[in-house]
Formats: C-alpha cells, sequence, structure tokens
C-alpha cells in the first residue's frame, strides 16, 4: 500500500484537479502527438478497466474523458490539460487487450501505445490501471516489461475497490506489490481506487503534486 501523503500535498492536489480541466488534442499516431511541453502523466490499463471513469472522478467532471460499456471505444490518445500554468497534462491511451474492434486496428492502437512509451521526454510517469476484481494479467505483464525497457516510470492503481470485498482486496494487493518487486522501473507502492466513491483520488492526486516538485 501506498505511504500516506502529507496533508498539504492532498490539499494541493484537491486545489489542482478543482481548477479548470479541458481536452487539448487527439493523436491517432505517432506523427500527429502535440509539441511537448507541460510534464505529462498517462494511463494505460486494458479495455474497459475504467481509465476514462478515473479522469473524470480526478477532475470531478462527469463527461471530461468519454466512457463507455463497449472496450475499445479510445482509438486515440487523448491529452486533457489542467489550469493556466498548472504544467501538467493528463493522457488517456487507447486501452490494451480486447477490444470489439477489427484485429488489425487493435494492433496499431498497440503500436502506438508502444511508441509513445519509448520517446516521450515528457512522459514524467504512466499510472498503470488493474482491475481489484482480477489483478495483474498477463496482457498487463506485456505492458510492463515495455515500460521496464523503456526506463518510463510507472505505478500501478487499482480500479473498482469498492467492487471487492476487503479479505479479497488484500490479497490482490499483496499479489500485485510482490509482481511489482520483479520490474525495475515500477514505483513499489500501489495506490488503491474507485471512480464510482472517490476512494484514493487524493492520494493519486497528491502523487501527481510530489512529481510535479520533482520536475520543477
Amino acid at each position: 500500500m501506498t505511504a500516506e501523503p502529507d496533508a498539504k500535498l492532498i490539499e494541493e492536489g484537491r486545489k489542482l484537479f478543482a481548477g479548470e480541466w479541458q481536452f487539448v488534442w487527439a493523436s491517432p499516431s505517432i506523427e500527429t502527438l502535440p509539441p511537448m511541453a507541460s510534464m505529462e502523466v498517462a494511463f494505460a490499463g486494458r479495455s474497459n478497466v475504467g481509465k476514462s471513469s478515473l479522469i473524470n472522478a480526478l477532475t470531478g467532471r462527469n463527461a471530461l474523458a468519454r466512457t463507455s460499456h463497449t472496450p475499445g471505444r479510445t482509438q486515440e490518445l487523448i491529452f486533457f490539460e489542467g489550469p493556466e500554468n498548472a504544467g501538467l497534462r493528463l493522457v488517456d491511451m487507447p486501452g490494451y487487450g480486447y477490444a470489439s474492434a477489427p484485429k488489425a486496428k487493435v494492433a496499431s492502437w498497440t503500436k502506438l501505445i508502444h511508441q509513445f512509451l519509448q520517446g516521450r521526454a515528457t512522459l514524467a510517469r504512466v499510472y498503470v490501471l488493474i482491475d481489484a476484481r482480477h489483478g495483474i494479467k498477463d496482457v498487463d505483464q506485456d505492458v510492463l516489461k515495455t515500460l521496464d525497457k523503456s526506463a518510463v516510470s510507472y505505478q500501478v492503481v487499482l480500479t473498482k475497490a469498492d467492487q471487492v470485498k476487503r479479505t479479497e482486496l488484500e490479497k490482490h494487493i499483496e499479489e500485485t506489490t510482490a509482481a511489482l518487486a520483479k520490474h525495475p522501473a515500477a514505483f513499489p507502492d500501489v495506490l488503491v481506487t474507485s471512480s464510482r466513491d472517490g476512494s484514493g483520488m487524493p492520494e493519486l492526486r497528491a502523487a501527481m503534486v510530489r512529481l510535479l516538485g520533482e520536475r520543477s
């Protein structure tokens, strides 16, 4: 589990994400990425793991990121920018794994994800979202290995924690933490969240504020 952030970081995170957030860019290919400027944090995860719901919960907006019950709806890298001078962008990445789309299309999204991870100097951290009901799957391991090779710092965020019994959740946290010990680029602590009840959001916001401080 993640060590508790201090009250100052929690409050700074609350203020940052209470500000104006907006969609700024969509990139269907590596050639169409926006110019590198602000620090970026990206959200990766299997299709339907809840990336868009998490972004909406983080920013307190119901429809900033498009959500769908159909896996694979996000087909581009979607960029959101925070308040002026905040220096932070959020990147919603196409879901990997199962998607209700042609295999060639899924392959192109997967290639886009890998290219982005390997060549973006402004990318400070990737939050890899894992469904708390299921834990890390083989398809997640492939992405973790890519992140290790790219030397991109990443942290696992368990989603949908409100849908798991406490004992089962603790088991998945332990298993996830043990698995991450084998990955050199992984942040050792696991964040546990629920977009539905808002749990874990203050800690995730605080983690980004800490990153901003480290990069400034």
